[in-house]
């Protein structure tokens, strides 16, 4: 079973096709392979929004540093491919997974949420 070490909130932005919206998220964090870290990205964001925008799959999330990280619809809908639709729950979960840093100084850069957050 994973262990996270500490989990932090952050105010970012959405963008969808180009079109931005203000949304709150969540960072978990715990130790990966070797030196690593890894980081999991977990925001909802409203159906509907997300269709009139042209969403399929996938989204980028603006985050606290400015770094702009891939999100992603889980395939968990009734149809099975990860394609939104109208069917789909009213508020949908994007999620993605870092394991880009390598050290606590990356860690921090990339992720200032965890300033201050209780291990």
């Amino acid at each position: 079973m994973e262990k996270h070490i500490v989990k932090a909130d952050g105010n970012g932005a959405i963008d969808v096709n180009g079109q931005v919206s203000p949304v709150t998220y969540t960072v978990s964090l715990k130790q990966g392979k070797g030196r690593s870290y890894e980081v999991d990205i977990r925001l909802m964001a409203p159906r509907d929004w997300l269709l009139q925008r042209g969403f399929e799959r996938d989204a980028v999330l603006v985050s606290q540093s400015g770094a702009r990280i891939p999100v992603y619809h889980d395939s968990g809908s009734h149809h099975g491919d990860g394609w939104l639709d109208p069917a789909d729950t009213l508020s949908i979960e994007l999620t993605a997974r870092d394991d880009s840093c390598t050290s606590e100084v990356d860690l921090m850069r990339k992720y200032p949420e965890f300033d201050g957050a209780d291990a």
